[in-house]
C-alpha cells in the first residue's frame, strides 16, 4: 500500500519531516536513498524580500532530487502566501505544503506557523488563497492546537478539506507542548475518522515497532519521521522492512554507516562550499555518532578539523577503528 497525493503516488508511506536547518537538499537525498518515500523542503518564508538571500536560494535548490518536489511555505498573509506558492511552483515545486505547525518563537511572533491555529478564519483565508493560486496539490501541516486548552485539530481539518487541501499532516502536540510530553495519537485518530483526505501522523516515531503501532492506532495513511532521522537516517529502510514483512530490522553494519556518512559529507561540501560545508557537517556527525561510547574522546579532533580533507580523514580513521572492533567481536 502506498500514499497518493493528487497525481503523485509515493513509493511507500514514510515521509521525512521538514526541519529548519536540517532537511536541506543533501539530507533529503540521503533519506530518500535510505528509504524515505517522501521528503519536504525546509520551511521557505513567503516574504518576497527574502527570496534572493543565499539561505532562501539554497532552500529552493532541488537539482538532482527525485520528484515530486515538495516545498513548504510559511507566513500569515493570504495574498503573500498565494504569491509565494506561485513563485515556488514557477521554480519547480510540484506540491506546496503550508506550515501551520512550527512552534518556534521567531515564527509564531510574526503570526505564522502554529500561531495561525489561534485564528480559524485566517486559516481558511490562507488555505483558500493558496489553493486558488496554483494548479499543483496543496497540503497542510498542523499541530493539535495552539495550547492544551485550545485544541482545534478537528476544526482545522474540516476547514482544510473544505478548502481543497489534498493531504494533512498532524504533529500530535500543541504549540504549547513544543516537543515535550507524549504525542497525542488519539487526536490524530479522531481527525482521520472525520475527514476523507489522506492524514499523515507525526510525533515520537523513533522505531519500526513504534511506526507500526502509530499506523495501527491512528489508521493514518502515512507516517512522518523527524528528529530520530537526524541520528539514524537509515530508520526509513528499517520501518519499511518491518511494515512490509513483520521482520525485526537489524542495525546496519558500521561499514555501511561509514559509506553513507562519508558520501553525505561530500554532498554537503559540494552544496555549501568547503568552508560552510565543514561547519554544517559537524552537526550531522554529532547526531549520527554522538551515541557512541568513545565519541567524546574523538570529538575534540573533529572540532579542530577546518578543511574537508581533514574532516573526512578524521571521520574515516574513527569509523575504521569501529569496523575493526566489530570484526574482532564477531571473530
Amino acid at each position: 500500500m502506498s500514499l497518493r497525493i493528487g497525481p503523485y503516488e509515493f513509493a511507500n508511506r514514510l515521509a521525512l519531516a521538514p526541519m529548519a536547518g536540517v532537511t536541506d537538499r543533501p539530507f533529503r537525498q540521503l533519506c530518500r536513498g535510505l528509504g524515505a518515500g517522501m521528503t519536504v523542503s525546509e520551511m521557505v518564508s513567503s516574504r518576497p524580500d527574502l527570496r534572493e538571500s543565499r539561505k532562501t536560494r539554497l532552500r529552493m535548490d532541488h537539482r538532482g532530487e527525485p520528484g515530486p518536489v515538495i516545498v513548504q511555505i510559511a507566513g500569515g498573509i493570504p495574498k503573500m502566501m498565494a504569491d509565494a506558492a506561485r513563485y515556488n511552483v514557477d521554480h519547480g515545486a510540484q506540491i506546496i505544503d503550508i506550515n501551520m505547525g512550527c512552534p518556534a518563537k521567531k515564527v509564531c511572533r510574526v503570526d505564522a506557523g502554529s500561531a495561525l491555529l489561534k485564528d480559524s478564519k485566517l486559516v481558511r483565508a490562507i488555505l483558500e488563497a493558496v489553493v486558488a493560486a496554483v494548479t499543483v496539490p496543496v497540503t497542510l501541516k498542523i499541530r493539535t492546537g495552539w495550547s492544551r486548552a485550545r485544541r482545534n485539530a478537528l476544526e482545522i481539518a474540516h476547514i482544510a478539506e473544505d478548502c481543497g487541501i489534498q493531504a494533512l499532516t498532524i504533529h500530535g502536540r500543541t504549540r504549547e507542548d513544543r516537543f515535550l510530553g507524549v504525542a497525542e495519537y488519539h487526536s490524530i485518530r479522531d481527525v482521520k475518522r472525520a475527514v476523507s483526505i489522506p492524514v499523515i501522523a507525526n510525533g515520537d516515531i523513533d522505531s519500526a515497532k513504534k511506526a507500526q503501532m502509530v499506523m495501527d492506532f491512528t489508521a493514518a495513511d502515512a507516517i512522518m519521521v523527524g528528529r530520530i532521522a537526524q541520528q539514524r537516517p537509515w530508520i526509513f529502510a528499517q520501518i519499511d522492512q518491518f511494515l512490509s514483512t513483520g521482520l525485526e530490522p537489524e542495525e546496519p553494519a558500521v561499514d555501511l554507516k561509514k559509506d553513507w556518512l562519508i558520501n553525505h559529507l561530500r554532498n554537503l561540501y559540494a552544496f555549501y562550499g568547503e568552508h560552510q560545508g565543514v561547519r554544517i557537517a559537524r552537526k550531522h556527525i554529532n547526531w549520527q555518532l554522538g551515541q557512541d561510547d568513545n565519541y567524546n574522546h574523538f570529538r575534540p579532533a573533529l572540532m579542530q578539523a577546518v578543511t574537508a580533507d581533514r574532516q573526512l580523514r578524521t571521520i574515516e580513521a574513527y569509523l575504521d577503528d569501529r569496523i575493526l572492533e566489530d570484526y574482532d567481536r564477531a571473530s
